[in-house]
């Protein structure tokens, strides 16, 4: 096993120590936003979805959890007229010209796309950031449709019918809701993935549909090698979850690029057919939300954000934070973790009989300590499980009890220096640091005289790998030369 996998894997164990020292779980974040599920009456391309069709009522059943896992709908009519632009205009070329659709627009940063039979087509923001024109996400979306009107959604009915089951089964079992609605996002990536004829298949019609509605047939190809980008930039960091990304159910096989170009010859030769919709599309994305949603806090290099909550704390130099849904991890040298979570604070108990309640596995109660942080009531202690040891602190703010677990490995002097800098910078934020709190975009900007993709990358905010982010949502190689007049897309507030 080299050295990377070895830390993979001994991280991966680390974080599940965390989670096994925790009895029961539940994320600060998880309870400050419930995000509405009901099917979206905007954008749609028909006033609604066949009634009569069995497949569409297959969709409208798991429209609601597909919604649910992605962290709801995203929100803005702009992006929504953009996206219902797109596929209006390949509705019309479709090889099934009576199937309607519903386009849904998923408030997240994973970059995925997928369909459910009836008609029910899924982009994420995270998607649309990263296309760089219309013919790219038509791309994306001819292909899912393609899906629907070869019926590949009825051919696994019988292996979505298991996986509601199965995601039953994990919530009646689990105590924590979150650990429930993991396995249920997991089961819905699975649902949304194709054998590999019919991606392939999918990909035939999709090209097709492409050049017949004048986009420009080269695009499938072109965005293909952007997600195949995309996977190389995320793969710098091994502990990064890409589960619900569309290359986790899209395999991105070299073969797969060439046949698309294959197909797109059909309509004439790369740069010389079709219409790629740059203009209006980065007019149609320009204020994109990116990355984490304001509901689930910030990262800012070190340190986590969160304006609803009031809260904020560091984590030390060399540690990268996770921003997840049931709990905000860190993960640092030495097989060092961090985890951070809330819990209701309804009995108002003293932190010290809390942290003794049996929420905590291998708990050492003579270590159990009262403590104040920056003007906060909290407690500290140590517990050891496994290889592994811990210091657990808690902090009250009102209702709400926050929690933070450190682990390092049996013997390392750097449990006590890391679960410092937590506790010394946990704190309450101050109005006006809230009020500045403004969520990543997605801005486009005209280059200008003087401009070059260094000095335009270095505007870019919220990552430490500023040039490298910038020319992977630009799909610009190392090259790639920037002159007045070009647009593009960087990342700010």
């Amino acid at each position: 096993m080299s050295k990377g996998r070895r830390t993979v894997a001994a991280r991966a164990a680390l974080v599940l120590a965390l989670a096994g020292l925790l009895a029961s779980c539940q994320s600060a974040i998880e309870q400050t936003y419930q995000p509405t599920v009901a099917p979206s009456s905007t954008p749609q391309i028909v006033a609604e979805v066949q009634k009569n069709d069995p497949r569409a009522a297959m969709g409208a059943r798991e429209h609601p959890r597909i919604v649910a896992s992605y962290g709801g709908e995203y929100k803005d009519a702009k992006t929504e007229r953009l996206v219902a632009r797109i596929t209006g205009a390949l509705t019309a070329v479709s090889e099934n010209p009576n199937q309607s659709y519903r386009i849904t627009i998923l408030n997240s940063p994973a970059i995925n796309a997928f369909a459910l039979p009836g008609g029910y087509l899924y982009v994420t923001r995270g998607l649309l950031a990263l296309a760089n024109d219309a013919s790219e996400v038509a791309a994306v979306l001819s292909h899912e449709m393609a899906h629907v009107t070869a019926n590949h959604g009825i051919e696994r009915q019988k292996k979505e019918e298991a996986e509601v089951i199965a995601s039953r089964v994990v919530a009646e079992v689990l105590s924590s809701n979150i650990a429930g609605k993991q396995a249920l996002a997991r089961g819905k990536l699975r649902l949304a993935a194709f054998s590999r004829n019919q991606e392939l298949q999918a990909d035939v019609i999709g090209v097709r549909m492409l050049g017949e509605a004048g986009y420009d047939p080269y695009a499938a190809a072109r965005f293909l090698d952007s997600m195949a980008a995309y996977g190389q930039f995320n793969a710098v960091d091994p502990e990064s979850d890409q589960s619900l990304d569309f290359l986790s159910s899209h395999p991105n096989a070299p073969q797969r690029v060439e046949l698309a170009r294959r197909h797109a010859r059909a309509f004439g030769a790369e740069g010389t057919v079709g219409d790629r919709g740059r203009d209006y599309y980065l007019a149609g994305i320009d204020g994109l939300l990116y990355g984490d949603s304001p509901q689930e806090g910030y990262v800012r290099g070190q340190t986590f954000l969160h304006g609803k909550l009031g809260i904020r704390f560091d984590v030390p130099a060399g540690f990268q934070i996770d921003n997840k849904a049931d709990a905000v991890l860190a993960t640092g040298p030495g097989d060092i973790a961090i985890r951070f979570d809330g819990v209701a604070d309804n009995q108002r108990q003293s932190l010290v009989n809390y942290i003794s309640s049996g929420w905590v596995t291998g708990l050492k109660t003579d270590t159990i300590r009262p403590a104040t942080i920056n003007g906060l009531e909290a407690a500290t202690a140590r517990a050891a499980a496994d290889r592994w040891e811990f210091d657990v602190t808690v902090v009250r703010i009102g209702n709400q009890i926050y929690r933070f677990l450190t682990a390092v490995p049996q013997g390392s002097p750097a449990l006590e220096p890391t679960a410092d800098v937590l506790k010394s910078s946990f704190r309450q934020l101050t109005p006006q640091e809230v009020a500045s709190l403004k969520p990543l975009r997605v801005r486009v900007v005209t280059a200008r005289a003087g401009d070059t993709v260094a000095s335009l990358a270095g505007r870019m905010m919220g990552t430490d790998r500023k040039l490298d982010l910038f020319r992977l949502i630009n799909a610009m190689t190392a090259t790639s030369t920037i002159k007045p007049g070009d647009k593009v897309k960087i990342i700010t507030e």
